[in-house]
């Protein structure tokens, strides 16, 4: 497939629930780097664990490097290759590029002697504008769970990578941020919390997708807080939440307050909050082609009520 000289970005169309996820990350970026301790710590384990692995990594596609925290470790690690950087908000890229506005030229990474060229793109993780088997590596740090259709991401990440690639990704299971889940059934019943994909069934996404015998960890992450405002606002710069039945607005009054009490109840001896992360790492390998008439099974989205 020919490969254009750029791709002309403006406007970027996605679903109205990534549209979502981009419009509260836009809000954020400003602030991000202030709380995403949580999203380096991860972002150096997984380096850590791909120190370990023989890869030959022409092109690495960086997707959801959100404002670039990765971007140095990654171009030591692999400094003969080619680096993309793709986030769905511009907001954070602004973050990465010291530019404001839309990343228009972003492919030229993927032309011949470019070598260690280094570029960003703004697009939404299932509908990459890259011709497929483009590139060898993709590392995707604590962006999958904010996805809708995480399914749909994971195929089109098997799209972009050439048989042999590698995808190396991590994300939010199931008991990250138990603390607030806990609080909200007490007090917020009409809440409905950010609901994070279970490790066994990121590794089942893989192996639909075309990967082979992915491997699958769990790590368990603990930050504290002094209050539970504290507590608050540290979730709430950390992401997005695409569900349709979402709050559209923070709680106020007798709620609030009941809300917040909760919270407080969970407090240590030393007198601190905590917050748990579960981290799902994972990785694996691009198999060949499956033979014709292979079934491919469709994953639901975890995310949509309707």
């Amino acid at each position: 497939m020919a490969l254009p000289a750029t791709f002309d970005l403006d406007p970027i169309r996605v679903d109205a629930s990534i549209a979502t996820v981009r419009r509260q990350f836009d809000a954020r970026a400003a602030r991000f780097g202030e709380h995403d301790a949580v999203v380096r710590e991860v972002s150096k384990r997984m380096l850590e664990r791909m120190a370990l692995m023989r890869h030959d990594v022409r092109r690495v596609l960086d997707l959801g490097c959100g404002a670039g925290a990765s971007r140095t470790e990654l171009q030591r690690r692999f400094p003969a290759a080619n680096y993309l950087g793709v986030d769905v908000s511009p907001a954070m890229l602004a973050g990465a590029t010291g530019k404001r506005g839309w990343i228009r030229h972003a492919i030229q990474w993927l032309r011949a002697g470019h070598g260690g060229a280094s570029r960003f793109l703004c697009a939404s993780a299932e509908r990459l504008p890259l011709p497929d088997s483009s590139v060898d590596l993709v590392f995707s740090n604590l962006a999958l769970h904010w996805h809708p259709a995480p399914h749909e991401a994971v195929r089109e990440i098997a799209r972009v990578l050439r048989t042999g690639g590698l995808l190396m990704l991590s994300s939010y299971g199931p008991d990250t941020w138990k603390e607030l889940r806990e609080a909200c059934e007490e007090a917020l019943p009409h809440v409905a919390p950010m609901p994070f994909v279970d490790m066994h069934d990121i590794g089942d996404m893989m192996v639909e997708a075309g990967f082979e015998a992915p491997v699958m960890e769990v790590e368990h992450m603990n930050l504290t807080f002094g209050d539970a405002r504290a507590l608050l606002a540290e979730a709430r710069l950390l992401g997005g939440n695409p569900r349709e039945d979402r709050a559209k607005g923070l709680p106020s009054g007798r709620a609030a307050r009941a809300f917040l009490a909760k919270l407080e109840q969970g407090k240590d001896v030393q007198g601190r909050l905590p917050l748990h992360f579960e981290i799902v790492v994972g990785h694996g390998w691009k198999a060949k082609p499956r033979i014709a008439g292979e079934q491919m099974i469709a994953m639901p989205s975890p995310y949509r009520t309707r």
